[in-house]
């Protein structure tokens, strides 16, 4: 898309530091990579010029938003900019009417959302848990993401299937991955695993492996019990 822009590295948060391939810990490392250590950074807020149609996205909403009687600075926590996307980070209590506004203004049209995905950042304290919502205007062949932050302590979201209906099966996943409770959910199960399964599998502090599979009486060591590599 013409006129995208990139922000450069010194608008990023360091949150924390990743030790090892996949940041596990306590376990042998089996990657190869156990002496590697990188950052791990969060594109910080940006300011006008967004780039391409970034800007007329974020000013609409604005007014769609003052229509409403809702405050931009109240219900936009920040924007970002980062590889060519634009994610306006919005706090839970104003993410219906954000998201009702983007989907009903004339000028905006944002009529499918793509679904919900769950991120974890452990080391983000008070905003460990995210939930990222990738929204396409058919009308006017534009995208941007929605994303919330919660938590680990309070993982409360509204569900968002009053504005988009379809998030229904998705907002089950990203319950059952990741343990965000999305308030409103006609029926919040889990969707891929056991209903009586503990934990979320695709949290960061989970377990890497640590299932003991049994093969015909044969058990297989899970990952963190066997060998290990240096």
């Amino acid at each position: 898309m013409s006129g995208e822009v990139s922000r450069p590295g010194s608008d990023r948060e360091i949150i924390s530091t990743r030790h090892g391939l996949f940041g596990n810990k306590g376990s042998g490392d089996t990657s190869g990579y156990g002496r590697l250590i990188s950052p791990i950074p969060m594109p910080g807020t940006m300011s006008r010029p967004f780039g391409g149609y970034f800007d007329e996205i974020v000013d609409e909403l604005e007014a769609g938003l003052a229509r409403r009687g809702i405050a931009f600075d109240d219900a936009v926590d920040k924007v970002v900019v980062d590889r060519g996307d634009l994610t306006v980070y919005v706090p839970r209590t104003h993410l219906l009417p954000v998201a009702a506004t983007l989907r009903d203004e004339p000028s905006l049209r944002f009529e499918l959302c793509l679904g919900v995905s769950g991120v974890h950042y452990p080391d983000e304290t008070g905003r460990e848990l995210h939930a990222v919502y990738p929204l396409r205007s058919i009308t006017h062949n534009r995208r941007m993401r929605l994303e919330v932050a919660v938590p680990d302590s309070d993982p409360h979201i509204s569900t968002l299937l009053p504005v988009y209906p379809t998030n229904d099966w998705h907002e089950r996943e990203t319950y059952d991955f990741f343990g965000i409770i999305f308030d409103g959910h006609p029926s919040l199960t889990r969707i891929e695993m056991p209903d009586d399964w503990e934990g979320h599998p695709q949290r960061k502090d989970y377990p890497l492996g640590g299932i003991p599979v049994e093969y015909k009486g044969a058990t297989i060591a899970p990952p963190d019990q066997r060998r290990r590599y240096f």
